[in-house]
């Protein structure tokens, strides 16, 4: 949908008639918003005509054939805040190299923000081979709108084949923004990546169905294909801070209408948090604990160990432990090199934030319980017996 501002009076009759309330006034003159549905209820409403449907807009991509090499190149966004990346950026360049290689191309990343070009060496040192900078003071904090505008002008300028964003806070309000404004679909909170070594397509492996089964999902015919990627399930590479790439600089002139919203104050507030994702040990405890009692012992193991303490969802639902500790698919998605469960029996939305761990030693008293299908160690007992003698083992 497109508003002739020549023609319109901003009456407000339009905003009457649109059944999902994704128009507004600005300045007198209305304004489509992203949630328009181009459903058409509002063109009849505007009695001057200024309101036209447009089929083919500069905003969205061409239908593609996989074959097309009009689109190339593996983009990374990379998130940051108050110029320091965040960790998911690292995995997804990682990741980006190994299906870069698989389709013969280059890996990028799209930097955003004010004075943050110190931000660069790391971002090769990580695998990126080109670095899209823009800096503007109006992207010195995330806000939705300018950064999808930036976003979708350097995609409409150099065509990735491929945008990978994290599925963080900040990811998973941009991607889907983004998505829409460039006409392409986005898989969100992927497991796995890949590309199908005859459709030349990337795959994107997700839990569907509340995590009951894995969903691989292309996108055939709109670039450049887009996903969000759970941080902690995607394997971090060392870094190289002797490699070098190309810097890319754009500079943009912002729209005002992009400029609605404006961060008046940041407070900090220190609070306590569970970083399961960096852990490199976690014990965690399920129903099998029996209450929150059954925590205060993992907890100390957890002190003797060196370790962090997760929960399954059930545990967390019964109010035994804060959900900053849940590990799973509606929790954090976790790869320790060494992962305890304690009295979890294995529930695929649970296994599904933790199975990549390098090393699982479970704890059940039901021999056929679906985690030690994933266990490299499996204990058949009391976790309430278990636990005390592992307690003095490593007391002593």
């Amino acid at each position: 949908m497109r508003i002739n501002t020549e023609l319109c009076t901003g009456c407000k009759a339009c905003l009457r008639h649109c059944p999902f309330e994704a128009i507004e006034i600005v300045d007198k003159k209305a304004y489509i918003m992203e949630n328009c549905t181009n459903c058409g209820a509002c063109i009849d409403s505007c009695k001057f005509g200024a309101i036209q449907k447009e089929e083919d807009t500069n905003q969205t991509a061409p239908e593609l054939k996989p074959s097309s090499e009009t689109y190339e190149g593996i983009w990374v966004f990379a998130e940051q805040h108050r110029g320091r990346l965040a960790e998911v950026v690292r995995e997804l360049l990682g990741a980006a190299q190994d299906l870069a290689v698989q389709r013969q191309t280059y890996v990028a990343a799209t930097l955003l923000g004010s004075d943050v070009a110190g931000l660069v060496e790391e971002l090769f040192a990580y695998g990126a081979e080109r670095v899209y900078l823009v800096e503007n003071p109006e992207l010195t904090l995330y806000r939705t709108e300018p950064y999808t505008y930036v976003l979708a002008q350097l995609v409409h300028e150099f065509k990735p084949e491929i945008f990978l964003l994290g599925a963080t806070t900040l990811g998973r309000d941009l991607a889907p923004r983004l998505a829409r404004r460039l006409g392409t679909g986005l898989t969100a909170d992927c497991t796995a990546l890949a590309i199908d070594p005859e459709e030349r397509l990337l795959l994107q492996t997700r839990p569907a169905f509340g995590g009951n089964l894995m969903a691989t999902i292309a996108c055939p015919h709109h670039r450049p294909q887009m996903a969000t990627v759970r941080p902690g399930v995607m394997h971090k590479k060392e870094p190289d801070y002797t490699r070098r790439g190309e810097v890319v600089r754009r500079s943009y002139e912002i729209p005002q209408k992009c400029l609605r919203t404006k961060v008046l104050e940041v407070v900090d507030q220190a609070r306590t948090t569970v970083n399961l994702e960096e852990a490199e040990i976690i014990i965690a405890g399920g129903r099998g604990l029996g209450g929150p009692e059954g925590f205060k012992m993992l907890e100390e193991v957890a002190k003797l160990l060196g370790a962090t303490v997760g929960a399954s969802r059930a545990a967390v639902d019964a109010g035994w432990i804060s959900r900053d500790h849940q590990v799973g698919q509606t929790g954090k998605t976790v790869k320790p090199r060494l992962y305890i469960a304690c009295g979890i029996s294995g529930a695929i939305q649970h296994l599904a934030g933790m199975q990549n761990s390098e090393c699982i030693i479970a704890i059940n008293t039901d021999p056929e319980a679906p985690i030690f299908k994933v266990a490299d160690y499996g204990i058949v007992g009391d976790v309430h017996q278990v636990l005390p003698v592992l307690l003095e083992e490593l007391k002593s």
